[in-house]
């Protein structure tokens, strides 16, 4: 069963992922990214250019010829084919192929409305028998 990581009150959820994504991409070889939307996978895009500073975090989004041989893939369709281990998921809803991945991480940014759609994917979740761990994120995280 999928574990589930929820990171709450990010100032900056883009930033969070990118983290995520650089850690988890070192730790278990593929990564996937679900974005709400076009401006947010191209704004994760190109701050995995330049985050972390000292490395570099091969990635396309899975329209890209080259995605299958990409350890991470970011993009907003609300769809998954292949073998990836995390998923990272900056999407108001719970993915429909979340279950697929060993983990999850959910990033939930500070806005009100960022937040209300964490608390319904806590719920739902939860309300399916997901072991969760909560991360709640300093003023800086």
């Amino acid at each position: 069963m999928t574990t589930i990581d929820f990171y709450t009150g990010a100032e900056d959820p883009i930033d969070v992922a990118a983290r995520i994504v650089a850690k988890a991409w070192q730790q278990h070889g593929s990564v996937r990214v679900l974005t709400p939307d076009r401006g947010t996978t191209d704004a994760l895009d190109r701050r995995l250019w330049v985050q972390p500073p000292t490395s570099f975090v091969p990635h396309c989004r899975l329209s890209n010829p080259l995605a299958g041989e990409t350890p991470v893939l970011v993009d907003d369709a609300l769809e998954h084919e292949g073998p990836v281990q995390v998923l990272v998921n900056l999407h108001p809803e719970p993915p429909p192929f979340f279950s697929r991945f060993e983990r999850l991480a959910d990033v939930v940014g500070r806005d009100p409305a960022l937040a209300e759609a964490g608390r319904r994917r806590w719920k739902f979740y939860r309300d399916h028998g997901y072991a969760m761990t909560h991360h709640a994120l300093a003023s800086g995280g």
